[in-house]
């Protein structure tokens, strides 16, 4: 989904880094992750699916190391030529997991949506082989409760969360797209309304008005980082502002 502000999102990224004195960054849920070593890492990822062979290849694409499983041998197969160290076995049998020195990746990805049951066990017993990091996936908000209340670190809902951004996009005017670094507070690329055109950054008061930080101006091909107040909006320019959804969506009222 995220295709033209790859320049500037890039820079708003999470990076853990292996620090003593560097605080884990929250979830979305407010728990706080566990930080992941720089450079390359070691992740395994149980469950080939669409969305875990996706996930596999692109941090392989990446550098990374991916310890790939899926208890289906025809999968296995497929995958192989792309995934080079991709094991058949069952994730919810811990002395398998064993075999394999799952305990020893830096972070597990847990995609085995379409069987819950199995998905809690392997996430139950990455936590209690000791793996710093386990994501797990979910199918519902339901899933996702019982799966952060055993202890994931983070558990996601790809297809509704892919579905409320595209659903919030197309529903406020003027969205180009967005994306939450927060709770609360998101980075939206809008498009600038004609009431700010022939007007400077600073006449046109969006933090005092709208609570909103324009952090960059998309004006053709040209990306303007940190613009000068003085910097006069034209027609058909793309204002990257940082702030609450319903902020810049008052902005477009």
């Amino acid at each position: 989904m995220w295709q033209r502000p790859k320049r500037y999102w890039s820079r708003l990224s999470r990076r853990w880094r292996k620090s003593s004195a560097q605080v884990p960054s929250p979830s979305r849920t407010g728990r706080m992750l566990p930080p992941l070593s720089a450079g390359r890492r070691e992740f395994a990822v149980i469950g080939l699916g669409r969305f875990g062979s996706s996930v596999a290849k692109t941090l392989i694409r990446h550098g990374h190391d991916v310890l790939a499983v899926d208890s289906n041998g025809e999968r296995v197969q497929a995958l192989a030529a792309e995934l080079r160290n991709v094991a058949q076995l069952d994730a919810t049998n811990i002395e398998a997991l064993r075999q394999i020195g799952i305990e020893h990746v830096d972070a597990a990805l847990v995609c085995m949506g379409m069987d819950f049951e199995s998905n809690l066990l392997a996430t139950v017993l990455l936590l209690e082989l000791g793996v710093p990091l386990v994501i797990t996936k979910a199918r519902t908000r339901t899933q996702k409760r019982i799966l952060e209340a055993v202890g994931a670190h983070e558990v996601i809902l790809p297809e509704q969360e892919a579905g409320e951004h595209l659903g919030r996009r197309l529903a406020s005017r003027g969205f180009i797209d967005y994306l939450e670094v927060a709770d609360g507070l998101s980075v939206v690329e809008v498009q600038a309304p004609a009431e700010l055109h022939g007007h400077t950054l600073v006449e046109c008061r969006l933090r005092r008005r709208y609570g909103l930080n324009v952090i960059a101006v998309h004006r053709d091909d040209d990306l303007i980082v940190n613009p000068a107040a003085d910097l006069v909006i034209e027609p058909g320019d793309v204002l990257v502002v940082i702030g609450r959804l319903e902020d810049a969506e008052r902005l477009q009222a």
